[in-house]
């Protein structure tokens, strides 16, 4: 089979592999809809996760089922799925502890174009087939599905990792498309005052279409002093760093009340430390709790990410500004990824509709 792969740091490209093997637990998928994503870009070219050779890449994917293991019990051959980027292996001593994601061990759950060859190929593989699909809703369209996969499930994270609720302020730093699905599921979550921070025009005009209810622009000035402003010296009851730049958690904790939570679920993809600004974190002892995590995975999590599709409560397909037809086109929609134009969010390419 063919597939899009890592060749090194630095350079992609088409390359033959043996296609593969369900193990008896496991399934074959081929994609439908497939879309890169910026992780990919920092894999590739930066070398966040090493050099990795001849590894097809990505980690978002709609597909239908080829093949399954003699174990599995939900799915056959012929169902379409939903595939979740975070792939766990559910019989791990992690899934007991509460943190699936990182099943034997740190970031683990995290299997495509990481571990193991990613999506974009004409079949792929899907470990513990039964707890990680999910069946594609009829309602459901394969390009919003798509979305879903991580767009959906690691912005909403930032939202849960900040314990956003009724009425409270809130900051989403990075209007990218994670940060775009944490505006969305912090007015899902019941907040009050929503502050999207970014400024490309498209991405904007999203942003109030989820529920943003004051957009800041940096190049109108500090973000945090912006913000400072706005609440009266006050600052925000919660914040969601969804934005590269190894200040933003600084600038998050800047910005942020007393007794506050800072969530993050951006993927630093370089540098060798974080920063926390001592007096802003009270010395020490402000009470400003930092959270971080990936995304959850699995098919529970996909199921009630649809189920929010499929009646009504959210369109993730707004993110949807480029569509590709052909996986010929695979290496341009990656590039945009990596040059973010203007107009873009995010691209996808539509294998089968």
């Amino acid at each position: 089979m063919k597939g899009f792969a890592m060749l090194g740091i630095g350079k992609t490209g088409w390359i033959d592999k043996d296609k593969p093997v369900a193990g008896p637990y496991d399934a074959i998928v081929r994609p439908i809809a497939v879309s890169p994503c910026t992780s990919d870009i920092h894999t590739v070219f930066e070398g966040a996760i090493g050099d990795r050779r001849d590894m097809i890449l990505g980690h978002e994917a709609v597909g239908v089922v080829t093949e399954v293991g003699a174990e599995v019990k939900d799915f056959k051959p012929g169902d379409r799925v939903i595939v979740p980027a975070i792939t766990p292996d559910w019989r791990s001593i992690a899934v007991q502890r509460g943190f699936p994601q990182h099943s034997n061990g740190l970031l683990a759950g995290w299997k495509f174009s990481n571990f193991k060859d990613g999506v974009f190929a004409e079949f792929f593989h899907v470990n513990d087939a039964d707890m990680n699909l999910a069946l594609l809703p009829d309602s459901v369209s394969s390009k919003a599905a798509v979305m879903i996969t991580d767009m959906v499930t690691t912005g909403f994270h930032g939202v849960e990792l900040a314990q956003i609720g009724f009425g409270m302020s809130v900051a989403v730093l990075g209007i990218g498309p994670v940060g775009l699905m944490a505006v969305a599921g912090s007015a899902l979550a019941g907040a009050g005052r929503i502050f999207a921070v970014g400024s490309r025009p498209k991405c904007v005009e999203v942003a109030k279409a989820y529920g943003a209810t004051d957009i800041i622009n940096y190049r109108n000035g500090d973000i945090v002093e912006q913000i400072m402003e706005l609440t009266n010296g006050e600052g925000v009851d919660r914040v969601v760093v969804a934005a590269p730049g190894i200040d933003m958690i600084k600038k998050g904790v800047k910005m942020a009340k007393p007794g506050s939570v800072i969530s993050n679920v951006n993927y630093y993809g370089e540098g060798e430390d974080l920063l926390i600004p001592r007096l802003e974190w009270g010395c020490g002892m402000a009470h400003k709790t930092i959270r971080g995590g990936l995304c959850p995975g699995g098919r529970v999590r996909m199921e009630r990410l649809a189920s929010l599709v499929e009646h009504g409560r959210l369109d993730p397909s707004l993110l949807l500004t480029h569509e590709f037809k052909s996986f010929d086109k695979m290496e341009e929609a990656l590039l945009l990824m990596k040059d973010k134009p203007k107009d873009l969010i995010k691209p996808i390419v539509v294998l089968e509709d």
